[in-house]
């Protein structure tokens, strides 16, 4: 999936709720050229690197942390654990993932100290902060789901 296309689905299920407020706002964002990107609300010009929706997807993105997230927000969860819950992702890509998203502050990993050794990976209270976002990203998924079972056009 292109940038664009990444962005506009995104910009869709994204909430960016204002502290001030409890009213959450849609934020939505269209190209006006061909590294430029502009909010509609803000009306203000930024580069991709300025995007906030490439900046949540530089962290969340891909095809292996959100189902990492996912699963973690059920609580602490032994590497063991995830690798069997993630279906067909490879020990070194899980690692990979986890290390970054430990990188970023919202994976805490915790060593205990015996034989065999354990580790459990947590979701940190940042990491938290993203409960929101992984649950309208689930809303979304189920009810595109449903649409294209209905529709016939389930791939």
């Amino acid at each position: 999936m292109s940038f664009p296309s990444r962005i506009s689905a995104i910009a869709r299920v994204l909430q960016v709720r204002n502290s001030s407020e409890s009213v959450g706002a849609l934020y939505t964002f269209k190209q006006v050229g061909r590294k430029k990107w502009c909010s509609i609300e803000k009306d203000t010009k930024m580069d991709d690197s300025d995007c906030p929706i490439k900046t949540t997807l530089d962290v969340i993105g891909g095809k292996w942390k959100p189902l990492i997230l996912f699963f973690l927000k059920r609580g602490p969860t032994r590497f063991s654990e995830l690798r069997r819950s993630i279906v067909d992702v490879t020990q070194k890509m899980l690692t990979d993932r986890l290390r970054e998203l430990e990188r970023d502050g919202i994976v805490h990993r915790k060593v205990y100290a015996q034989v065999p050794p354990k580790v459990e990976y947590s979701l940190t209270s940042y990491g938290k902060t993203l409960a929101p976002i992984l649950e309208a990203m689930g809303k979304w998924g189920i009810k595109h789901r449903r649409r294209t079972v209905v529709s016939g056009s389930l791939k």
